[in-house]
This record gives C-alpha cells, structure tokens and sequence, in this order.
C-alpha cells in the first residue's frame, strides 16, 4: 500500500512531464485499434450485403467463378441454357428458380461520355431486374426497367452523378453499346460499399451483355419449408448432374468475403506493421522520460532507501508509474481509436464507399488488445530506469551522487552494438550477393533487423563521436552558446542516442523507400526505352481489362498509323517433351509485328519465327525445366478449342522485365484450333504512327476512341512512364504518411528529452542566467542542442535507410530492375526538413526555460 501511494504521489506530482509518453501511448494505441475496428466493420458491412444478395442456391455455368464474377477472356460471361430453369424446378425442395443475367465487365458512361464508375474500385454491375434483387433494393423513385430503352441506377450512384429519370445512359460491352434512359432509382435495403449498380429488363439484359436471348448467367433458387441449403443443393445436384456449379448462399457468401478478406488483410497487417513501428519508437522515449525522472529523484530515493525501503520497492514503485501511465494512455487510445475508424470510414465515403456508422464494429478483443499492448509495452520500458532506481545506493542518493558510472556496462554496450552491426552488416553484403531474390531477402530481413538493433545499442558511441563532428560544423559558428549546446548534447550520450535513434527509425524507412522506389521507377523507364519500339499502347479500363472487335477496328482505321498489333492471352493444358502436363498455363497470341513492338532478347532462335503457324516461343527456364530445345514439340491442349503441336522456335531470355517467363504464338495459330465464337479478345493494342507524324497520330487516335470506346485509354511511352512514376508516388506518399506515425512520437520524445532536461538543470540554467547569460541566448543554446540531437538521428537514420535500400535493389536487380537511383532531392529535403523538427520540437521548451525565475532557479536543490 505504501509502494502504491508513493507511486500515486509521484506519478501526480509529474504528470506534467508524463503526458507526453502518455500521448506517444495513446496515439500507437488508437492506431491499432482504429485499424482493427475499421476492418471488423467493413467485415460487418460485407457480411450483410453477401448473405441478403445470395439467394438460398445458385446454379452457374462451370466455368464460373465461386465469387460470381462470370467475365470470360470472350469478354462475354458464361452462361446457360434457359432450358435450365425448368429443370431446377422440378427438383425436390424447391419453392421458385428464377433466371437472371449479370456482368461486372462493363462501362456505363452518361450523354456527356463521362464514366459512371464508382472512384473507389469496387465494381460497376449491370443485371436484369429480379426477384432477389427486389428484396435488397427499394425503388424510390420511377419504375423498374421495362423495354429495351429503361434503365434503373442505384440511389448512390445517382446521387453521385447528378442524374434524375430520364436521363441518357450508355452500356457498353463486348456485344457493342446499348443506350437506354433512367427509368427508376432504387435504394439498397443494406449498406452498399461502393458498387455502381444498373438495372435493365431480363431479354435487354441477354442482348447487351451476352449477345443473344434463352440464356442466363445465374439461377437464383428458393428453398421451400423446411428444406436446408445443403438439402437443396443436393436435389439440385441430383436433378442437373455435374455439368453446372451449384452453390449455397453460405458458400457464394464465403467466397465474396474471402475476396474482400484478402485485400483487407493487407491493408490490416500493413497499417498494424505501421503501429508497431510507432509502438518501438514510443519505447525509447518512455524509456528516456522515466531514465530522467529518475536521475531527478536520486535523493528523495536515498531516503526511501535509508528508511528502510528496500530495491525491491523502490524498483516496484516506478513500475506501477509505469502501469498508471500504460493504462491511461492506453484507456484513452482505444476511444481515439473508435474516432479514427469513424475518420477513415468517412474518408472511404468521400472516395466512393459508402460504410455506415451503424455497422461499426468493437469487438470485445480490440480495446484488451489495446490495453494489453499499450500497458505491457509501457512496463516494459519502463523497466531499465526502474531496475537502475532501485540499484541506487542510499548514502550515494544522499550525496546526490546519483547512480555510479558503470564504465563496464558502458564497454559490454560499446562491444555488443559493434558485434550487431557488423553482423547485420554482414548479412546484408550476403543478401547483395545472393543469386536468388528468394534466398536474398531472408538475409536482407536479417541484415535490416540487425543493423537496426545494432545502431541502437550503439547509439550513445555514436552520440559521442557524431554530435562531435556536428558541433564543429554546425555549432561552433554561433559561439559559446553553441558549444554549450554540444556539451549539453554531449552530457549524457545514452539520453541523446536513444532520442536520435527514436527518429532514426521513421527516417531510415523513408530512406530506405526512397531508394527502392526511385530504382524501380529508373529501372522500368530504361527497360521501356530498351525494349518497347511501339508509338501507342491502348488498353481498357473495364474491370476484365479486354478490348472488343469494333474498337479495335477503330484503331486500325486511324489515319497516320504504319502498324496495329494485337494481343491476347487464352490458357491450355501443355505437355512439355519430358512428359509433364502443365494445367492452366498462360499463352499469349500476337501479330507477327509484336517482335518489333516489343524487342524481347532471345537465347536460342528468332522470336519472328515463333509467330509462324503451328510455331511458338518459350522462355529460358521454361526451357530449361522441361529440356526443350529449338525444334522441340509442345502440345498444346486449348482451353475452349482443339488440341495443336507446336514446335519450338525460339527460346527468350529470362533476363527481361517486360513480359517475363511469357509463352507466345501467333493469333493465326490460335484462330486455327479455337472457334471463333470462343477467341479471346485482346488484352492490349499496339500501334506505331508512320515516320515523322507521332503526335498527329497520337492526337487523331484519341480523338478515334473518345466518343464510341471512353473505356479505351491511349498512352505513349511518355505517358506510361509518367504514370509508373505516379503509382509508385503514390504508393509511397501513402507508406510516409503512415509512418507520420511515428515521426511524431519522435518528435514528441526530441520534446519531452528536452523539457526534462530544463527542469534537470534548472540550478544551472540559473546561474548562467546570473553571470549574464540572456533569455535570447539561453533559448537559442536550448534549440541548437534540439537541433543537433535531430540532425543526429536523420544522419544515422538516412545513412542506415540507403544501406537497406541499396541492397533490397542488388534483389530487385535479380527480377530486372537493374538500375540503382538514390533520390538526392528526396534525402536532401529530408535531411533538412530533420533540422526544422529539431527546431519546432524545442519551442515550447525554449520558451519555459527563458520564463525562468532567475533567484527562483538558483535556490532550487
């Protein structure tokens, strides 16, 4: 009860001084448990919406998907016979079938050719109007499609797009494109994440989205009384055979969610990655706050100890500080939690998915997971300075001599820290001279955890060496205040490494990104200017990424164009010469012309040769694996057609980035063994301006596509280019802005360092106050010493991040990415933006120690 009280006191008595760890505390745990409701909510919001659209069974084709994307590489969904429905019927059990037809491989752009997608990525569906929809969507205004000129839009999408009955809309497909005008809009009875959804009468909907009446994508089928799921998908089973994919509401549900689980595991493990790392940075400033309030006790525990507390107590005492601290700021980061998954569900809705607060989700796990996680950590690091308060003998606490130097501890230390960093650096050497990216990134997992565990421990030797050098480059220019500032920085070096190692960590990720980041992107624009001979390169934005025979035809009838490629991919089942069969392997088919669009490099043969009929190309390993040599004959067993021999005509490299490991033939090849009705439609379109007239063409070929194919987008190598920098810009502005994270507690423990530290030397500040020193001095000495402490940590954290990124690009190397760039601009801008963080991290301590009484600061003990 004592030990308690003594700790209340204390913890009250310096609350001051402890809200920052306890800010640091409860933004780490908001973190984590934001990000943990966020994703159990939008898990809720799933589960809503795939268990009230799934019917009770669902009949599709074969070869559909279980999640119910039905797309086909014909960009036409599978489908089957309306004979079906009938069938289904008189299977025991069944209350209703009804038949319906949907696609998510579609564009629908209003009068204005403006897409009607939702911004968020979710899909954009276009299906017939059905009894299963009728029980999720309410029409609120108008009335269901019906005639081939009706279209009904989702309440959400009509909103977002302005558009009210009557309206022009325009479907496009595969088929070609159907124009219809709004005639209803329906709500969603359930939250919609974010699909754009349009609705047109059953025998529209056949004609626009598979080309032709008596077929359905879908058989939606009732249960009747008392008749399981499981039950009826037997009896459906029973009456149909084996020829088409049944499926329960619980099954097509897991499918959906299993999709949605993917994505938002990524996200969930890659924001919580984010946390752990602000959580680490957090250790060091609760570990530098308690080293201090120590070191600023040393008497009072003299006398705990001289009246008999023992160290048990003493130690005891600063960690049930500790634990008042953890638990505070943990209580507090699970409610700021809650309001950071209600910010990010916001935000979500203003990029176009919609997740309602009604569906939000605190499970009983996330705040104990909370609470555990910010009050163990807290402890934890709490425990040094409590284990160093408790070794403190009374008669040297008496003395005020503090805790004696340790100098054998410093040495283990000093020895320790060197051993980690040469191993780490070691590792990281074999990581860059590994001859596989596989084998090379355990060591360079290795090497990175090493290293960083290695400056740390080492960080005061470093404190003492770096703050040296900086001194005389930075501070000797402002005169005895900026050496004071060096010795001050210099007084405790623990203190000062382990501040600048708390920032050293947020700057050593930025770096180390940077540094991959602008290597892949110098990489992919040398490899496109080696290899892509192309003008134009023209894809689809639909969501199966294909492009249709008319707009391919459009491209083709371009003025100023010398050559259209195009190219496809279809997949068969290969046996290879050893006797091996290969299910599901990708063949891509092209135009002779593609040898030149894009200059593969070969081993063995000509790639021209491979575009011959009955010939193809296979790639080095491929070739290697299966001992295929030029003459060699493949079979070729295609998915939807006759089975071909194909004999080996080249071999390409595997040393290339741009289609690598890829299998080629010709479109002529592919036409002879697959009906036309069940060829692919091509992934890509290349096209190349005659001589002299790029930007005519370039020009002319937008111009040919805007109208009719918005879905289409035509880019030269400028343009791709541009748009790899911005995606992988991208990637990286939203990895910096999580780990803003942790530069803040950073900057928070560069602030707590040194507002312990002005009440630590408030006698000494003091008297130098006395013998003359002014205000406008003594904050300067105050910002300069923040500064340099900040400049340390960039340097170490800067230096560490480019000796990660270096390395991780030797393995990027090994998958093509040859090109090592160090963004100076970026380092720069980091570097000095790390001087600025010093400078605003010592404001407010500056300005209190400037307030200082003067008489006030010399009578304290």
């Amino acid at each position: 009860m004592t030990v308690m009280k003594t700790s209340l006191r204390n913890f009250f008595a310096h609350k001051g001084r402890m809200a920052l760890s306890a800010v640091a505390v409860l933004l780490s745990v908001a973190f984590v448990c934001g990000t943990l409701v966020f994703t159990d909510t939008m898990n809720t919001t799933f589960d809503k919406l795939f268990q009230a659209t799934a019917s009770d069974v669902t009949v599709t084709a074969k070869g559909s998907s279980d999640t119910g994307e039905t797309t086909s590489r014909t960009g036409k969904p599978p489908v089957v016979p309306a004979s079906v429905v009938g069938e289904v019927r008189r299977a025991r059990g069944v209350k209703s079938a009804e038949g319906t037809v949907f696609s998510t491989s579609v564009t629908v752009v209003d009068a204005d050719k403006d897409k009607l997608s939702p911004s968020s990525g979710a899909p954009t569906i276009v299906g017939s109007w059905n009894r299963n929809d009728a029980r999720t969507m309410e029409i609120t205004s108008g009335t269901a499609p019906e005639g081939p000129r009706q279209v009904m839009v989702d309440a959400d999408t009509a909103g977002k797009h302005h558009l009210k009955l009557g309206d022009e809309i325009g479907v496009i497909t595969a088929v070609g494109t159907h124009h219809a005008r709004v005639s209803g809009i329906a709500s969603f009875r359930v939250t919609n994440p974010g699909a754009a959804i349009f609705y047109l009468d059953t025998r529209t909907a056949q004609q626009t989205l598979v080309g032709r009446t008596g077929v359905y994508t879908n058989i939606n089928v009732t249960a009747a009384g008392g008749v399981t799921d499981a039950q009826l998908k037997k009896n459906v089973t029973r009456t149909l055979g084996h020829g088409y994919k049944v499926q329960t509401a619980k099954e097509v549900a897991d499918a959906n969610q299993k999709d949605v689980q993917s994505f938002l595991n990524v996200m969930k493990y890659a924001m919580l990655g984010f946390a752990g790392i602000a959580f680490l940075v957090g250790i060091f400033l609760i570990i530098n706050t308690f080293s201090m309030l120590v070191a600023q006790r040393t008497r009072e525990i003299g006398l705990m100890r001289a009246i008999g507390s023992s160290r048990r107590q003493v130690n005891r005492s600063v960690l049930v500080e500790a634990l008042l601290l953890g638990v505070l700021g943990s209580a507090l980061g699970v409610g700021a939690g809650i309001g950071i998954a209600v910010g990010l569900m916001k935000l979500m809705g203003q990029m176009g998915m919609n997740l309602s607060t009604d569906d939000l989700t605190v499970a009983w796990s996330t705040p104990a997971i909370g609470l555990l996680l910010g009050v163990v950590v807290t402890v934890l690091a709490a425990y040094l300075p409590a284990r160093r308060a408790g070794k403190i003998s009374p008669m040297a606490a008496l003395r005020d001599a503090g805790a004696p130097a340790d100098a054998k501890a410093g040495a283990v230390r000093a020895v320790l820290g060197l051993l980690l960093t040469g191993a780490g650096g070691w590792a990281l050497y074999v990581a860059a001279a590994a001859d596989k990216a596989k084998t090379g990134s355990g060591w360079l997992g290795l090497g990175v955890v090493l290293t960083l565990i290695g400056f740390v421990v080492i960080g005061p030797l470093l404190a003492a060496g770096v703050v040296r050098v900086l001194g005389v480059v930075m501070l000797r220019i402002f005169g005895p205040v900026g050496r004071m500032a060096e010795r001050n920085a210099l007084r405790n070096p623990r203190r000062t490494g382990a501040t600048g190692a708390a920032l050293m960590i947020g700057l050593a990720l930025v770096a180390c990104l940077s540094v991959v980041g602008s290597s892949m992107v110098a990489s992919a624009t040398d490899e496109l200017d080696k290899t892509v001979g192309t003008d134009f390169i023209i894809r689809s934005d639909q969501q199966n990424g294909l492009i249709d025979k008319q707009a391919v035809r459009a491209v083709k009838d371009t003025p100023g164009l010398r050559q259209v490629t195009e190219y496809r991919s279809t997949e068969a089942q290969l046996t290879t010469p050893d006797g091996k069969r290969l299910k599901n392997t990708a063949v891509m088919a092209a135009d002779p012309s593609y040898a030149t669009d894009v200059r593969t490099k070969t081993v063995a043969g000509e790639l021209e040769d491979a575009y011959r009929t009955d010939s193809m190309s296979v790639p080095e390993k491929f070739a290697d694996a299966h001992g295929i040599r030029l003459g060699s004959t493949v079979t070729v067993a295609y998915e939807e057609g006759r089975t071909a021999r194909l004999t080996v005509r080249a071999i390409t490299s595997s040393d290339t980035l741009i289609d690598s490991g890829a299998m080629y033939t010709s479109i002529k090849t592919l036409a002879k063994y697959v009906p036309a009705g069940e060829m692919p439609l091509d992934e890509l379109v290349f096209a190349t301006a005659e001589d002299g007239h790029e930007a005519a063409a370039y020009k002319a070929l937008k111009a040919a596509l805007h109208d009719d194919f918005p879905q289409l987008t035509v880019r030269d190598q400028t343009d791709y280019k541009q748009e790899l920098k911005d995606q992988i810009g991208q990637l990286l502005n939203m990895i910096y802005g999580l780990l803003a994270l942790a530069i803040i507690v950073a900057i928070l423990g560069v602030v707590n360092t040194l507002a312990l530290s002005v009440v630590e030397r408030t006698r000494e500040i003091g008297l130098m106050r006395a013998i003359g020193l002014s205000r406008r001095q003594l904050r300067r000495m105050i910002r300069l010493e923040s500064v340099v402490i900040a400049v340390f940590g960039a340097l170490l954290g800067l230096g560490l991040g480019m000796a990660w990124g270096a390395t991780a690009q030797k393995l990027l190397a090994l998958e093509g990415l040859k090109l090592l760039e160090i963004p100076w601009p970026t380092i720069t801008t980091v570097f000095v933006g790390s001087a600025f963080v010093g400078l605003f991290a010592a404001l407010v301590p500056a300005f209190r120690a400037g307030r200082m009484n003067v008489l006030n600061a010399i009578a304290t003990d």
